[in-house]
């Protein structure tokens, strides 16, 4: 049955009628579609085959997997190794920039992007390398919960790689990198990508498939992820551009969503100005009581700040925080709540906490001398970083410093956290690069190990 059922696909796939479509030079052609079929994939499990999902994107169907039996115990090794050195290994590969790391999403999950219009043809390029520096840029990530983001896009004849290499790409990427993926968004999927998932499925476990999105427009990733910080190509925009004029979709967002405008309780999404003008205190509510429920409840629960949350109950604590109600997080049954929303809260500020402004001071650290680098940040701390961002910082990082002194429990260490806040404490105006991003990490890691060092006052 199996292999009567391996013939029809191979009978569909060489259906010359199912590639017709207006993109046929962006994708694989037929060949090689009956590797895919007849190649013996590792299973996942044995719940059968998940279709793909489409239409509105809705995560909380594939953020609810089981934490203990699924993220396991994280690594305590160094995630932040010389970013010149990595550079200079990776030079090759990561010039073409198909790969980029573009921070976090709404819900506080790592986002990388993979941009297929940017593959170099095939001649010119080594698919085995791409593959090793795609895990290593996975490795500083996967112990985190993260998403990706595919843009289909712009593949062609000349710079398709092999079908045998994409299942070496899935025979590779095991356990290890799929255990903490909660969202895979295929953008502008063809009708390649979905005869192909229906090759695949059959080898693909359901809690894998759920996680698995078509997005045919790109404005249906702006309700969960920040968009402005998302790194699309040029020729990805203007494929959009030319799908919305040509089939008007319907825009996601209702027609009220924006009729109420800010309000004065508002502290997502606003300015720490606008916050103490209306409580009256430095400290933001949000951050208060999220760091005080932390400080008293979570600290030993492994993984905090590390694992993603409920969509729904989420909302449900922004929209009493922007009312200015107080959360009683012990109703809400769940630490990891309060610790997403602190970072939500951080990366949805108008102006990162560390600002605009020091956001290049801060890129440029890595030239400065090891001996020097505490010294100057504490300089910059003191004389460049408003002193309400600085009491705040302050506050936020004296808890970081205790989540590590109980990382013999909750096995996050500083290299950890640092990567959970680095992008949510500081990011640029434009697009951050995937370099920038290990800087940022690399600066938050330094904020906790030398806390007392640095915050004196």
């Amino acid at each position: 049955m199996a292999e009567q059922g391996f013939h029809q696909a191979e009978g569909a796939v060489n259906d010359e009628a199912l590639f017709e479509n207006e993109d046929q030079d962006f994708e694989f052609d037929e060949s090689g579609l009956e590797l895919a079929a007849k190649e013996e994939l590792t299973r996942e499990g044995s719940d059968g085959p998940a279709p793909f999902r489409s239409g509105a994107i809705t995560p909380d169907g594939f953020i609810e997997e089981d934490f203990e039996a699924e993220i396991g115990t994280p690594s305590l090794n160094n995630y932040f190794q010389d970013d010149e050195e990595t550079d200079e290994e990776f030079q090759d590969i990561a010039e073409h920039k198909i790969l980029e790391v573009a921070g976090d999403d709404l819900y506080g999950r790592k986002v990388i992007v993979f941009a297929a219009c940017k593959l170099p043809p095939s001649a010119q390029i080594d698919h085995q390398r791409l593959l090793e520096y795609m895990k290593h840029v996975l490795d500083q990530y996967v112990e985190n919960d993260y998403v990706i983001v595919y843009f289909h896009f712009g593949l062609t004849s000349k710079n398709k790689p092999k079908l045998s290499w994409l299942i070496q790409i899935y025979k590779e990427l095991d356990r290890k990198y799929k255990k903490n993926l909660k969202a895979w968004y295929i953008v502008h999927p063809t009708n390649f990508i979905k005869i192909l998932w229906n090759i695949f499925k059959p080898f693909i476990s359901v809690k894998f498939g759920r996680k698995i999105m078509y997005v045919n427009y790109l404005h249906e990733l702006k309700e969960h992820l920040h968009f402005d910080q998302l790194v699309v190509p040029p020729l990805v925009l203007q494929h959009d551009a030319k799908m919305v004029a040509s089939n008007k979709p319907k825009y996601p967002y209702g027609q009220d969503s924006n009729d109420a405008g800010t309000l004065p309780t508002q502290q997502y999404g606003v300015s720490l100005h606008h916050i103490k003008s209306h409580y009256g205190t430095v400290i933001p509510p949000v951050v208060q009581q999220t760091v005080d429920y932390l400080r008293q409840n979570a600290l030993d629960v492994e993984g905090i700040f590390r694992r993603s949350a409920n969509a729904v109950q989420l909302k449900a604590v922004q929209k009493k925080f922007n009312q200015g109600e107080t959360v009683n997080f012990a109703v809400e049954g769940d630490e990891h709540i309060p610790a997403v929303a602190l970072k939500i809260f951080l990366r949805d500020l108008q102006e990162p906490l560390l600002t605009f402004d020091l956001y290049q001071p801060i890129l440029r650290l890595h030239t400065v001398e090891d001996e020097r680098k505490v010294a100057e940040v504490r300089r910059m701390l003191h004389e460049e970083l408003p002193e309400d961002n600085y009491q705040i910082l302050k506050f936020i990082v004296q808890l970081l410093t205790e989540v590590v002194d109980h990382s013999a429990m909750n096995k996050m260490n500083s290299s950890n956290l640092a990567i959970v806040f680095g992008p949510n404490l500081l990011w640029p105006k434009g697009q951050a690069s995937l370099s920038s991003m290990g800087y940022l990490n690399n600066f938050a890691r330094l904020l906790i190990d030398n806390y007392s060092q640095l915050f004196d006052r």
